[in-house]
């Protein structure tokens, strides 16, 4: 069993935990349910077109920065020009919390992508009720047909989805309605990074989508060479939250890059 099925056979069990605690409906009278979301495809290209993470600790590099609180580095984010944030939410494999979200969401004027492995319907719900504007659908973890319901029910509630791929095989979960297509760099079955692959990957996406290029991008050239080659977005935390104050490696970056 790979990391990724140890996640996914954790993250069934807390769901099926959270459903006995808490009902859809008491989810949709939540304070941020009936709150209208921001649209990252308005931000991706008026702003950096990154969407810098928040995020403790990985299954892979333990421990990268668990001294800081969302709103010192998401409050940095914004002002620097990200055009969303990612803030996980898996507590067991990465430290996060559903109020790592709730704690910055009357602050951020910018979109919330609420990173977690969707399996289930009822993470949508949760998703929204926590304040999140966009969701992540993982092809590894999911069905092509689950991809497409799940998307119907996240545009449903005015979520905008995100779907990661990591192979060719994966090609076949993207259908015409998700609002972006994020090609991993990092493997997650084995953690192994390769850019050249993830632009091989891109040049068979349809023409008309949002390409975004998740993880892996440890240096400016990097992103440099990934913007080169016609990605429209780019989700990066590991790099900026290794640092003491991840906020003023984020303004550093931007500043030295090609946006």
């Amino acid at each position: 069993m790979n990391i990724l099925d140890k996640i996914i056979k954790r993250k069934k069990q807390e769901i099926s935990e959270a459903k006995s605690k808490i009902s859809i409906q008491q989810l949709k009278d939540s304070e941020f349910f009936g709150r209208q979301t921001f649209s990252l495809k308005k931000t991706i290209k008026s702003k950096s077109g990154i969407i810098a993470e928040f995020k403790r600790q990985s299954p892979s590099k333990g421990i990268i920065n668990d001294k800081v609180s969302p709103f010192e580095v998401i409050s940095q984010y914004e002002k620097f020009g990200a055009s969303a944030v990612s803030i996980l939410t898996d507590q067991d494999f990465f430290g996060g919390s559903f109020e790592d979200i709730i704690s910055v969401r009357n602050s951020v004027n910018i979109p919330i992508l609420r990173k977690d492995f969707m399996v289930d319907e009822y993470q949508f719900y949760e998703a929204k009720s926590i304040g999140a504007d966009i969701i992540l659908l993982i092809a590894a973890c999911l069905s092509p047909n689950q991809v497409q319901e799940f998307t119907a029910l996240a545009h449903e509630l005015n979520l905008e989805v995100l779907l990661e791929i990591h192979s060719e095989e994966e090609l076949k979960h993207i259908n015409n309605k998700v609002d972006f297509v994020g090609i991993n760099n990092r493997n997650l079955k084995d953690f192994k990074v390769d850019l050249q692959h993830s632009v091989d990957l891109k040049n068979q996406l349809p023409k008309d989508i949002f390409s975004i290029a998740e993880s892996g991008i440890y240096h400016e050239e990097d992103f440099n060479f990934l913007k080169n080659k016609g990605f429209d977005g780019f989700l990066m935390g590991e790099y900026f939250m290794k640092n003491e104050n991840p906020g003023k490696k984020f303004e550093e970056f931007v500043s030295n890059v090609k946006i």
